[in-house]
């Protein structure tokens, strides 16, 4: 039973180590990387991506901020009741690859309240950001996949689990002490 445990939290503890690998916050020893090019090469690396203007945008848009808004059973093809959910974000970073991002947040719904760092691929529909998640552990709350569209000051989206999904939408709300006006 243990191993089966240990199998299951295999895949991801590989995934955040990768993350943590391309952030630039492990380093290996530069025998293991292959000599002091590869070394040099890594130090070059830690510096953050450069970001583009709307990639900017979609950083400023969700850091320091809340989603507030509404989620909603699907099941069977009927929508459940709406229930209220809650992600306070507190940081947007783009690490190491084209498409890799880590969100900063407190996940609060169901009853639930944790926070933690959520590694997300963040895709582009013209000039509109699409956060999606397939088949991720989150430490506290399950397995899920999600799609969530980002667009001004608002967000919508599906998500799954294994036994369940259903649809979330809200508005952005930036955090007290920071408008946009501000920035």
């Amino acid at each position: 039973m243990k191993r089966r445990r240990a199998l299951t939290f295999l895949p991801l503890a590989l995934f955040w180590l990768f993350l943590l690998l391309e952030a630039g916050k492990v380093h290996l020893p530069a025998q293991a990387q292959g000599g002091e090019k590869k070394q040099a090469a890594a130090e070059k690396d830690k510096k953050a991506p450069a970001l583009s203007e709307l990639e900017k945008k979609f950083q400023e848009t969700l850091s320091n901020s809340t989603l507030v808004g509404r989620w909603r059973l699907a099941k069977g093809g009927k929508l459940g009741d709406e229930k209220e959910d809650k992600y306070t974000i507190s940081s947007v970073t783009k690490v190491g690859s084209a498409d890799l991002w880590v969100i900063g947040a407190r996940i609060q719904y169901g009853g639930k309240d944790v926070t933690l760092p959520v590694p997300v691929k963040v895709y582009w529909a013209g000039d509109t950001p699409v956060i999606s998640i397939t088949n991720a552990g989150i430490p506290g709350l399950g397995t899920y996949t999600a799609r969530v569209m980002v667009y001004g000051d608002y967000y919508t989206g599906t998500w799954s689990a294994p036994d369940h999904a259903g649809f979330l939408s809200g508005c952005i709300v930036k955090l007290e002490g920071e408008t946009k006006q501000e920035k």
